[in-house]
């Protein structure tokens, strides 16, 4: 279905008779345009867009006064070429669709701009500046543009684009009561680094060309410069290949698909056959699009894993050569390509082909969670390992991996692929992407691979983004928008030259859980600006506070562009505190400062006669606190509700012999027990904690000699995420501290309550009086084969333990 109501850039390029038209004046290479005010006069500041820039500059400074666009103004072009004078051509276009200024008609010869009378834009060429960077003056009588390539100038336009009042994003021509008008200032800008990465999963649910290319319209617009398109999956092959054309009228349709969670039991799915692929033209279309707008179009063709839609084409490429459907469901499957000759000779036709079509150094191969099962009971597979002299299957996915970059060497093309690719030993020339953690872009940093991270913690944008019990239906993950700003793509633990094996981030767009495009938009917006800011802006001048209020202005310009975003900004904060002698607290804030924060504490929904927020929150008794944010009178975004169980343990203070996971430690330590039931939905709110290859051992201290009952913990259960239940778990008692004895007991957790995703384990504690309880839990272990993860070691997830 195309979009009706957004803009799209296409139509912000030169017509053939204007581009005509500056080849003409070529000759005269200080032609002019000029933007010109009505004289000296400057319009009072527009707090509206007073320097909402989404990136932040890497230089900003201020002035005083306006610069005014009409119908009159002209430009210099100062030795500019073509290419950069093209690059103005969004503003040109903008400002003729939504404003009504026609500044083509302008175009004249060179004039005199020494006088100060005379208002002009000058657009030269520096040398000493960097191929994407610009400097942009503002003044009362002059814009001057410096690049030194053309994606310099096109950044610059962005720039000057988020500086117009925001009616300039309007598909039609806007009131005409605006000034459109820019703030004078200096901006020197480059960005911190080369790859700025936005991804988009086509295969799990397929979205239209017209979505994919508003897609690259929103990353132009904030200065990405990499497209990576995840074309092949189990669940669909979206890509059109000439050679094999059972890959689309096979692999691109799937029977049924799955509905509501993938750990739900029984399975539902809805019965519909869906589909679809792009053409070879779409995709000269979406790469030529791209171009335009300065950004690369990675494509990724999964391999040797995430096969099963190629397989249901071609089932004698894998090892058992059984026929196999494409798949109808979420997760990883045991149907992998067999490394065999045909299927190398099947991998490096479809690569040619890729290669026609993507004019990208890179092309991603994928590489991750490919299961071993299928090798390991392959005699092929065995036969093959022992004449190459590899250890495992792992290193045989490793051979596959290396052969398939010498084929893409071959052609002048570079391989990248996720962190697995490290795995039985790294390809010699392959870019790593690192979504488990940094870890794998650290290893691979270490040993002079190029890097670009996209952990989950920070870069998954699929996740959750609010605790909301109404927040849309979700993979799973909690990446709430401060988080995903916070991220730093270069890792402390590397040195000054093993850095520069960093070239960025990238932002991840799965679809298992994104069935339509305003849900994707709902998922993708506003996170991908804040990592939008993580790439391209020195760390020096970021600021999450300021980042927030320029982005809740800027948040406007996506009402015109009909983008569905999530208007969590707008939500209240909390913040839990322990206290073991006061008890728990809880702070509210709105990041609107100018908002009031009004709450109730008997579960119903605050309004404006609600109590305003002034000092945290003292919670003497079980209760559900819910708070929102009000102004002007009127309620802004949603009310967030928190529910207290004041038993023996909450508030009180808590030890562990082994930290959580970074990735997995927002609410910290007292979150173990904070009174607050962490989600049932989702692992990674504050309330959950996470331990990787660790066992977890906790002890509580009550403050006093109390008589208890039992105990209660909760496990969060997602094989397909690798977080399984424990083995055991055993409680200990002490009136000391210092002498322990056991008290409890629950063994074989993973077996009693394997089908529930986050099941209460209550442990009778029977006449037993103590001020200290320690509880060691003992985790699940390595991941089975044929499991998700498998031969790595299973996250263990501890929520709110209870103790009455």
């Amino acid at each position: 279905m195309p979009i009706n109501h957004s803009i799209s850039y296409a139509m912000l390029f030169f017509t053939k008779e204007k581009i005509q038209l500056f080849q003409k004046l070529g000759t005269y290479l200080s032609c002019m345009i000029l933007f010109s005010c009505n004289g000296n006069s400057n319009p009072p500041l527009l707090e509206e867009n007073q320097y909402n820039i989404i990136p932040i500059p890497a230089r900003l400074v201020p002035q005083a006064g306006r610069f005014l666009f009409s119908n009159d103004t002209k430009i210099n072009f100062d030795g500019a070429d073509d290419a950069l004078k093209i690059a103005l051509n969004p503003l040109f276009q903008k400002l003729e669709l939504a404003a009504g200024i026609d500044l083509f008609k302008n175009i004249s010869p060179a004039q005199n701009t020494t006088s100060e009378n005379f208002i002009s834009v000058q657009l030269s060429t520096s040398d000493k500046i960097s191929d994407e960077g610009y400097n942009l003056t503002i003044s009362k009588n002059r814009i001057e543009i410096q690049a030194k390539k053309a994606a310099g100038v096109f950044y610059a336009v962005q720039t000057l684009l988020q500086l117009l009042p925001t009616a300039i994003e309007s598909p039609s021509l806007a009131a005409k009561n605006n000034v459109w008008s820019v703030p004078c200032c200096e901006i020197e800008d480059a960005p911190r680094y080369p790859y700025r990465g936005l991804h988009l999963d086509v295969a799990r649910h397929f979205y239209d060309i017209t979505y994919v290319k508003k897609y690259l319209d929103v990353m132009a617009m904030h200065k990405f410069n990499t497209f990576h398109w995840h074309l092949t999956d189990d669940q669909g092959w979206r890509i059109e290949i000439k050679k094999y054309p059972k890959l689309t009228e096979v692999g691109a349709w799937r029977k049924e698909t799955l509905i509501g969670k993938h750990s739900d039991r029984p399975r539902r799915f809805d019965g519909q056959r869906y589909g679809g692929f792009y053409t070879q033209d779409d995709v000269r279309e979406i790469v030529r699009y791209a171009k335009e707008r300065f950004i690369t179009v990675i494509p990724e063709i999964e391999m040797p894993g995430h096969s099963q839609a190629a397989l249901a084409a071609y089932p004698e490429l894998g090892c058992n050569q059984l026929p196999v459907e494409v798949a109808t469901q979420w997760g990883v499957f045991n149907d992998v390509f067999c490394p065999t000759e045909a299927t190398f000779g099947f991998l490096e036709n479809i690569l040619t082909e890729v290669i026609g079509l993507f004019p990208s150094t890179y092309i991603h191969v994928g590489g991750d969670e490919c299961p071993k099962k299928s090798w390991n009971n392959s005699l092929f597979c065995k036969n093959l390992m022992a004449q190459k002299g590899l250890k495992n299957a792992m290193e045989l996915q490793s051979y596959l991996i290396q052969r398939i970059e010498k084929f893409l060497n071959s052609k002048g093309r570079k391989l990248i692929g996720w962190d697995e690719i490290l795995e039985g030993g790294l390809a010699p020339d392959a870019t790593v992407m690192s979504w488990r953690g940094t870890e794998g872009g650290i290893e691979a940093a270490r040993q002079g691979h190029d890097v670009v991270m996209s952990p989950g913690s920070h870069c998954y944008l699929d996740h959750h983004q609010s605790l909301a019990p109404d927040e849309p239906l979700a993979i799973g993950g909690f990446l709430p928008l401060e988080k995903a700003y916070s991220f730093d793509p270069t890792p402390r633990e590397l040195t000054p030259q093993q850095a520069t094996h960093v070239l960025g981030a990238q932002g991840n767009v799965w679809s298992e859980y994104l069935d339509s495009w305003e849900k994707l938009e709902y998922f993708a917006y506003p996170r991908a600006l804040a990592l939008a800011e993580v790439n391209w802006s020195p760390m020096a001048v970021k600021n999450y506070e300021k980042f927030a209020d320029r982005l809740a202005a800027h948040l406007l310009r996506f009402d015109l562009l009909h983008i569905n975003y999530a208007k969590h900004l707008f939500d209240v904060n909390f913040s839990v505190k322990n206290d073991a002698k006061n008890g728990i607290a809880v702070a509210a804030e709105s990041r609107d400062k100018a908002a009031e924060v009004r709450y109730t504490t008997d579960g119903s929904e605050p309004s404006i006669l609600s109590p305003i927020y002034k000092n945290p929150i003292k919670i003497a008794n079980n209760c559900t606190l819910k708070a929102a944010a009000f102004k002007n009178g009127k309620q802004m975004g949603r009310s967030l509700s928190k529910k207290f169980n004041l038993h023996k343990a909450a508030g009180k203070t808590f030890g562990v012999a082994t930290p959580p996971h970074g990735n997995y430690n927002m609410g910290g330590i007292a979150a173990l027990s904070n009174g607050v039931k962490g989600s049932d939905t989702s692992f990674g709110d504050n309330e959950w904690l996470g331990w990787w290859g660790e066992d977890f051992d906790g002890t509580i201290d009550l403050g006093q000699i109390e008589n208890l009952n039992s105990a209660t913990l909760r496990f969060y259960n997602d094989n397909e995420n690798w977080i399984y239940l424990p083995r055991n778990v055993e409680i200990l008692a002490s009136s000391d501290g210092i002498n322990f004895q056991t008290v409890g007991t629950e063994k074989d957790i993973f077996k009693k309550f394997g089908a529930e995703l986050a099941p209460s384990i209550v442990v009778p504690l029977e006449n037993v009086s103590c001020r200290y309880l320690k509880f060691k839990v003992q985790r699940f272990g390595r991941i089975p084969t044929g499991f998700a993860g498998e031969g790595k070691e299973a996250w263990l997830f501890v929520d709110e333990i209870l103790v009455q």
